[in-house]
């Protein structure tokens, strides 16, 4: 039986389906993985800003890769998952296809993004990971949100904060 094993510096990724491609982001920046629910649409934001979910009483922005990415839209399925990240010190859902695994990754597997990857451009990549047979496309949470659409993102979910407190008195 073989065995995978990996010496040195890795890391370890939570690695997700979208548009039919395998993408990775590092497990530090994944606070949970969600089944789809409800989203609240919030008007004036960003077409790739599906909207706002209440986890556990806090107000978390939803994203939709697809849109953010250009890529083309796919029916909601069974697997679609909301991925609860941290960006920036701002916590929000991304939805993808399917979360499929958590798995380390050597470093030295790891080369920088080509400029263009499936359409995804790669201002949002941080490179690619080789491993066995797979290549894995590591995304830059940082990049994926640029300064002023957080800035947007958190106004968004500190409305819908002070509505939820108005609404309980």
């Amino acid at each position: 039986m073989k065995t995978n094993q990996i010496t040195g510096q890795v890391e370890q990724l939570v690695v997700f389906q979208l548009a039919k491609e395998t993408y990775g982001v590092d497990i530090s920046s994944v606070r949970e993985i969600i089944r789809m629910q409800a989203i609240t649409d919030v008007p004036k934001t960003p077409d790739f800003v599906e909207g706002v979910i209440n986890l556990r009483g806090k107000v978390i922005p939803v994203i939709d890769l697809h849109k953010r990415f250009d890529l083309p839209a796919i029916e909601e399925t069974q697997h679609t998952r909301i991925m609860v990240v941290e960006v920036e010190n701002v916590t929000v859902g991304m939805i993808v296809d399917s979360v499929s695994e958590v798995l380390r990754i050597p470093t030295d597997s790891i080369d920088p993004p080509p400029p263009v990857i499936s359409g995804v451009d790669a201002a949002y990549l941080r490179g690619v990971g080789k491993l066995d047979n797979r290549l894995i496309i590591l995304l830059d949470l940082a990049q994926i949100l640029q300064k002023k659409e957080i800035d947007v993102i958190e106004e968004i979910a500190a409305a819908e904060d002070d509505e939820d407190e108005t609404d309980g008195r």
